[in-house]
């Protein structure tokens, strides 16, 4: 089946796609890049990369700006789902949703409303699983954004290792967060997957960290063939 994958440049989309092509053909992606990190729905950190992860993994990308309300960002993606299926003639979409029935149910209502199938191949996925897979299948994800307490600026631009995976899943067993992130406790970028034909390598970067919130924010990069 012909899909458009929702695709926020995170570990979660890139999982999604990597598992949707087992199966399917994703012929376009489809970003949403909202104003501010208050946003209801849509990923914020580093948004403006998608396009240059686009040219990495060799597809066609539809990107919408979108505000930070739930009906702005609603808005924005019944417009950006008519592109899809005008321009690609996709039959379906692929999301990376995981546990949130907020975000999913929407994206769900959405797709139905204009004849799409909505493919949701990490769903109740253990975020235990998910994490060791992004690790264990060579995605190269780093942490572009933290907005939970234990988590502070040290996070800001690691790698998910390993070692990063042992560590949230304490904090999950002591603090109560959500190892993957799905209470928006983390955000993630993902410079290299075993999809992309190129890698994203950053060459420069600020941190802003303030009150347990803080966002890795690119400034530069370039791409590196494979």
């Amino acid at each position: 089946m012909r899909l458009g994958a929702l695709f926020s440049g995170g570990k979660d989309s890139c999982l999604a796609i990597y598992e949707a092509l087992k199966f399917h053909e994703v012929s376009c992606l489809i970003s949403l890049v909202p104003k501010s990190e208050e946003s209801r729905i849509f990923h914020y950190p580093n948004a403006w990369l998608t396009k240059v992860q686009a040219e990495a993994i060799g597809l066609p990308i539809i990107q919408v700006e979108t505000g930070d309300s739930e009906s702005e960002g609603i808005t924005s993606l019944r417009k950006a789902l008519r592109q899809a299926i005008k321009r690609f003639k996709i039959c379906g979409i692929v999301t990376g949703a995981i546990r949130s029935t907020y975000q999913a149910s929407r994206f769900q209502r959405e797709s139905a409303k204009l004849g799409l199938w909505c493919f949701n191949p990490l769903w109740l996925m253990d975020q235990s699983e998910l994490l060791n897979r992004i690790v264990k299948e060579g995605f190269h994800a780093i942490i572009s954004g933290v907005f939970a307490y234990p988590l502070d600026k040290s996070f800001l631009g690691k790698t998910i290792d390993y070692e990063f995976v042992r560590k949230i899943l304490e904090f999950q067993k002591k603090y109560g967060i959500s190892a993957a992130g799905e209470g928006g406790e983390i955000e993630t970028t993902v410079l290299d997957a075993p999809f992309f034909r190129k890698r994203i390598e950053v060459t420069d970067y600020e941190i802003h960290y303030r009150e347990n919130s803080g966002i890795f924010k690119v400034k530069d990069l370039r791409l590196i063939s494979k």
